[in-house]
């Protein structure tokens, strides 16, 4: 396992710091943005359910929407949160949190959604009251009325049901079956019925054709699935037998979810605090105010007895003496409660860690579709070893979201790596780094490189001639097994504030 943050906190202090006031960095933009096309932006959409952990994520998917090409922002059901078809249809699945904790509440006719559910609707419109800040600081972010024509409904009536279209299953269908074959990464916040839906309908219509096989390579190819787990065993029960060479990545953690207290590093817990969140996140205009937090007076749904976040003056026994039932800890007014579904996207970010290449590289996100455990003796360290950049990193986001002068906030540094980012080696080769950096704002940096073990395969562990300038070079091990990679991740950091940290990694490949 790679050295903690703890440990490169304190390295930092004898770290070479980099002037940077005429470094190149290619093709630098003020905003510390590159100039993107959007065909080389990850093609996204996201289907989500109304849990607040849910409505927070989405907060931080509009902030980093500079990086995507959003497809579609659709309402989903899962296990936890079902519509209903408003003709007094009762639905029940065995199992489910209804039946759970002594309960026996269903068949009912919905279970835990607003008859006015807007979430989404909201979220973007609070994106609106602030866009014209936003855009100051980078070019890239979407138009209001971009955003809003995403806006779908999917198969919400019911939990699991795939048996109709949708608005939602149609839009994904047809982002599958269109000419662009750049990957599709269905976000999955909750369950996975509108995605199974769209899945079924490409089947339903094409299975036994002759353009049968074509166009189910052509989808299995196409579609990358990033879930918080199968809220709703679609994937289990539809999506896994019918589209087995679909890519489906797991990236459930508890690093951003609930349990995030037990999950953190002992130094980056002050992030889920009521003081930092104050600080960063609520008072930072309409998104931060729209943010959920412990003892913030709301709640998703009126009367839901899962949901008793709002409340801030009650103990336990107290929210139970009322019929609520409390399934993690009360905590302190102002702090931290669930952002449970940003995994999700966070690996497909511009940060430089190329993580959505390929689900074992590692992100902000972690390592998805694997066993976390790897990483470490913490299951979740895979997430976590990121979690203090990327708070860093939403906290500046939000202040960009307030300040109409650029000016006034900081903006990522921006690292290139000289030649390329992919390179052959053969055991016991030298291999030479070297990278430029800039920052929009004329910052200073701290420069960091390390290998990311758990990356690449048996390749063994390499020494740096020296991990704190702009070039380095290390020996490839004599003993390293020919087609395993090395991974090297070059970490830049600026001393804004708050301190924003960018990457580059560099594999390389053993080779004869």
């Amino acid at each position: 396992m790679e050295d903690p943050p703890t440990k490169y906190f304190h390295l930092t202090l004898a770290l070479v710091v980099v002037p940077l006031g005429g470094c190149a960095a290619g093709s630098l933009q003020r905003d510390g943005g590159t100039a993107a096309t959007a065909a080389q932006k990850p093609r996204v959409v996201v289907t989500t359910d109304p849990e607040l952990d849910d409505s927070n994520s989405l907060i931080r998917y509009l902030l980093y929407s500079t990086d995507f090409r959003t497809e579609g922002l659709i309402y989903a059901s899962s296990g936890f949160h079902w519509k209903g078809d408003g003709k007094g249809t009762n639905w029940y699945v065995a199992g489910r949190e209804y039946t759970r904790f002594g309960l026996d509440l269903c068949p009912c006719e919905s279970w835990r959604w607003a008859a006015d559910e807007r979430f989404i609707d909201d979220a973007v419109e609070t994106y609106e009251q602030v866009y014209p800040n936003l855009k100051v600081h980078h070019p890239d972010y979407p138009t209001p009325a971009d955003l809003k024509s995403k806006i779908h409904w999917g198969n919400v009536e019911f939990d699991g049901d795939i048996s109709r279209n949708s608005p939602g299953s149609d839009l994904i269908k047809r982002l599958l079956l269109d000419q662009d074959d750049v990957p599709l990464y269905l976000l999955a916040w909750g369950g996975q019925s509108t995605i199974a839906r769209a899945l079924k309908s490409i089947q339903d219509e094409y299975a036994g054709t002759p353009e049968w096989p074509a166009i189910r390579d052509i989808v299995s190819r196409k579609a990358i699935i990033q879930a918080f787990g199968d809220q709703d065993d679609t994937y289990a029960n539809y999506i896994r037998p019918n589209w087995p060479e679909i890519e489906f990545r797991d990236m459930s953690s508890a690093t951003y979810g609930y349990f995030a207290r037990d999950a953190l590093l002992p130094q980056d817990r002050l992030y889920l605090s009521a003081s930092w969140l104050r600080e960063n996140v609520t008072s930072r205009g309409p998104l931060g105010a729209f943010y959920r937090v412990w003892g913030d007076g709301k709640q998703m749904v009126e009367g839901d007895i899962f949901d008793y976040f709002g409340n801030s003056a009650l103990t336990a026994e107290q929210l139970r003496s009322r019929g609520y039932i409390v399934w993690m800890p009360v905590q302190e007014p102002g702090s931290w409660i669930s952002e449970g579904d940003t995994p999700t996207f966070l690996n497909l970010l511009d940060n430089g860690l190329r993580a959505h290449e390929d689900a074992t590289f590692g992100g902000w996100g972690g390592r998805g579709g694997i066993d976390v455990g790897q990483e470490g003796p913490d299951a979740n360290y895979a997430s976590a070893r990121f979690f203090g950049a990327a708070q860093r990193d939403f906290a500046a986001r939000l202040r960009w979201s307030v300040s109409p002068t650029f000016d006034d906030v900081n903006h990522p540094p921006r690292v290139r790596i000289r030649g390329s980012s992919n390179v052959s080696a053969r055991p016991s080769e030298t291999v030479r780094l070297e990278a430029t950096v800039s920052d929009p704002d004329g910052d200073a940096v701290m420069v960091r490189w390390w290998q990311y073990v758990e990356a690449g395969g048996p390749s063994g562990r390499v020494t740096l001639s020296d991990s704190t300038v702009l070039a380095t070079s290390f020996l490839v091990p004599a003993t390293a097994t020919l087609g395993s990679t090395i991974h090297l991740i070059l970490e830049v950091t600026d001393n804004g504030t708050p301190a924003l940290t960018r990457y580059q990694r560099v594999i390389v490949s053993v080779t004869r």
